[in-house]
């Protein structure tokens, strides 16, 4: 990773956007009734400027929240510092709010909110180095595999159909509703998919151990990529280890985990795939290290990521910095955040290409997104 030139902070805004949508997204833990993206720009003493975006998507009433959380409670940290490495900054700025996380019971709001932050900074510093983010971390790929997320319940073979045409050649089936509705969706999907397509599903954390261990046979008979929080992210590691030695099938998850200790403790000889969300926690800085620590020790990177296209970008430059044998997470759904707001490039032989500009490759078109536009804060 070559590290950028210091830059110092002068402005952060946030912009909330909100969209409803037609037809939800249902996953085993709630439903989505409209989609939103909360954009974090920073821009440096040059006028410089880069984007990142805060995990807002569920529920969806937190979006403008944790815009607040970032200009209350981080801002006044850092305007007006120099950065000489995001990493470094976002590493002393975790260590620094911790007590506020603790104190008022939100450690996910003041994560995700350093979280938006941190990828700000690194698209900021890869702009003034006029290279791609990608490159800027090390990284030689200039495409990375995708996959198509978040198929609805009873609408996998359409969804196949229509993402096949598209490209895509791996599918994710959202589980979790009940045995007969589950292996239904399997037994449907399995019939349309092809040999060389790729299948996995997502539990979204809806089996208790006891579920989990008892489906793990049925499981196995689908030729699973892999299977992905079965059980909820935070229950002990015993019933984690349960469900490992119940499965032959690859287990996945790190999305709703916070902490480099329990990507590489507690669940580090559990989970196959590793799935941290940069918008969630960590951002470029701390995803970045825990994929590189995971493809080390033989496992796959692939980021979580289900809201709008900055951080889909952000998570495709660290995945293709990252390396290794992972998959980058797109919606199936419809989600203008992710299609209006960016120009995302369209998939070449099943992989999405990096655009070659610097930083993330894109600039978010807000004036085609201003009518979903809810609050916008500034500090400087």
């Amino acid at each position: 990773m070559s590290l950028p030139s210091p830059f110092t902070i002068a402005r952060i805004e946030t912009f909330v956007l909100r969209v409803p949508i037609d037809k939800p997204v249902i996953a085993a833990f709630g439903t989505f009734t409209d989609r939103v993206a909360v954009l974090v720009r920073v821009e440096d003493g040059d006028g410089a400027h880069g984007w990142g975006e805060i995990w807002s998507n569920f529920p969806s009433y937190g979006a403008e929240h944790r815009a607040r959380v970032l200009h209350a409670a981080v801002a006044p940290r850092v305007l007006r510092q120099t950065v000489n490495d995001p990493a470094a900054l976002w590493r002393a700025l975790s260590a620094a709010t911790h007590v506020w996380a603790v104190q008022s019971g939100e450690p996910g709001p003041l994560a995700a909110a350093l979280a938006g932050l941190d990828q700000a900074l690194w698209d900021l510093a890869a702009r003034r180095a006029g290279a791609p983010l990608s490159a800027l971390l090390g990284g030689t790929s200039d495409a990375v595999p995708v996959y198509a997320s978040g198929l609805n319940p009873g609408d996998g073979p359409a969804i196949v159909e229509r993402k096949r045409a598209e490209g895509y050649r791996a599918f994710k089936q959202k589980i979790g509703f009940g045995e007969d509705i589950d292996l239904g969706n399997l037994r449907a999907l399995r019939q349309v998919l092809g040999e060389d397509e790729r299948l996995m599903v997502d539990v979204n954390q809806g089996w208790s151990v006891e579920q989990a261990v008892r489906l793990a046979p049925a499981m196995a008979d689908f030729a699973l990529d892999w299977v992905e929080e079965p059980i909820v992210a935070d229950r002990p590691e015993s019933e984690w280890r349960a469900c490992a030695a119940a499965y032959d099938v690859p287990l996945a998850g790190g999305e709703n985990l916070r902490g480099d200790d329990l990507f590489s403790a507690a669940r580090g000889d559990v989970l196959d795939v590793i799935q941290p969300d940069i918008g969630k926690w960590g951002g470029v800085s701390g995803c970045f290290a825990v994929g590189h620590a995971a493809v080390a020790a033989g496992k796959r990177y692939c980021p979580h990521w289900l809201s709008g296209g900055v951080g889909l970008m952000h998570s495709a430059h660290t995945l293709a910095a990252v390396g290794g044998a992972g998959y980058l997470e797109v919606d199936a759904n419809d989600n203008p955040l992710r299609t209006a707001l960016i120009a995302v490039p369209a998939l070449r032989d099943g992989a999405l290409p990096l655009p070659r500009a610097p930083g993330i490759g894109v600039e978010p078109d807000l004036d085609a997104c201003g009518r979903w536009l809810t609050d916008r804060r500034e500090s400087h």
